[in-house]
């Protein structure tokens, strides 16, 4: 009985997998025409970013070189960044929309997750570098010649607003395009930062303005970081996504009718836009496989938008199954014969 129970099982099992592929598949070519789509607008978008961040940072660079300005060579190291990171982002948007193999199943969506984890990095470094050089400036200052640094800053802000519009027009669920779109926000502001040092040096002829913004924009280079190495590090570490609850998860799947039980319940993501489900679950007797598959997809599409999921199911314990209890002498006891001849 055993036996033939499991066999049942595992004939659901193949049943299911069959079902599911197709449902799978059906989907998961949906969605590949709309990340295509997604994957090229947010290259292009990071071309165009590309394009403008690195032609002002070398402008930058320039002038605050010949100035002496801490805050604008600080703005170009950001851009410097940035650049670096746009370019990485872009190298990683190419290598995410090849198609998956039989040694990579996933594709390489992954590459995108690594690339903004890189940018993360980066900018931690930055900020360190920055926030050095400025405790530097401050017992030692350096002449700064303000007008300069002024009409720069002010023209690498309408830069850095320029560049933030065209990655927000594509930004939608890319991981790539929101490090990015971070980067050159946090570079913007920067900027201000920049004028206001510049000002204070004109109105004020204070030279210590110059570190001190240089450790405001120092500060939000490494708030920056923290957030993006947050959020790539959860995808690497295969933590659940933010928008999704584990224990709601495991709810949802019990409460469906015909569901006896829940185990090995997994959630994590393949990339930032790329939720994946894997669970176990005991079907009641009567119940088919597939059937019980199905409906269990459909609750998990429709309460928490889960799509691509996978589910195992199981048979019911058999019944014959023998509850063992002990008397008060310590006898074994079986339930199914009686104490009475």
């Amino acid at each position: 009985m055993s036996s033939h129970g499991h066999a049942h099982g595992l004939g659901q099992h193949e049943d299911d997998a069959h079902g599911h592929r197709h449902g799978q598949a059906h989907g998961h070519s949906h969605g590949h025409g709309h990340a295509h789509g997604s994957s090229a607008s947010a290259a292009s978008a990071l071309t165009v970013a590309l394009v403008l961040t690195g032609g002002f940072m070398a402008v930058e660079a320039t002038v605050g070189f010949w100035s002496g300005s801490l805050a604008l060579l600080a703005d170009s190291g950001h851009m410097l960044a940035d650049a670096a990171a746009l370019g990485l982002a872009l190298a990683a948007q190419r290598f995410a929309a090849r198609p998956r193999t039989t040694q990579s199943t996933y594709g390489l969506r992954r590459a995108e997750v690594l690339a903004a984890f890189v940018n993360g990095m980066t900018l931690t470094a930055v900020a360190a570098l920055i926030a050095k050089e400025a405790v530097e400036r401050w017992f030692a200052p350096a002449s700064i010649d303000a007008i300069p640094v002024l009409w720069t800053a002010g023209a690498g802000l309408l830069v850095n607003l320029l560049v933030a519009v065209v990655l927000t027009r594509s930004q939608g669920k890319n991981a790539n395009v929101r490090a990015a779109l971070a980067h050159v926000l946090s570079d913007a502001l920067g900027s201000v930062a920049a004028m206001v040092s510049a000002g204070c040096i004109l109105l004020l002829d204070e030279p210590r303005a110059d570190p001190i913004v240089s450790v405001l924009i120092a500060a939000l280079i490494a708030r920056t970081s923290y957030r993006v190495l947050k959020d790539t590090t959860s995808i690497l570490l295969e933590g659940v996504p933010r928008h999704l609850d584990a224990g709601a998860i495991q709810r949802t799947i019990a409460e469906t009718p015909g569901v006896l039980g829940v185990h090995d319940l997994h959630v994590w993501q393949i990339s930032d836009d790329f939720d994946a489900l894997s669970v176990h679950i005991v079907i009641q007797r009567g119940q088919h496989g597939t059937d019980m598959c199905r409906v269990v997809a459909a609750r998990l599409a429709g309460v928490h938008g889960l799509t691509h999921v996978t589910i195992q199911p199981e048979p019911a314990p058999p019944d014959d199954l023998v509850q063992v209890r002990r008397s008060e002498g310590g006898a074994v006891l079986d339930p199914r014969k009686s104490a009475l001849p």
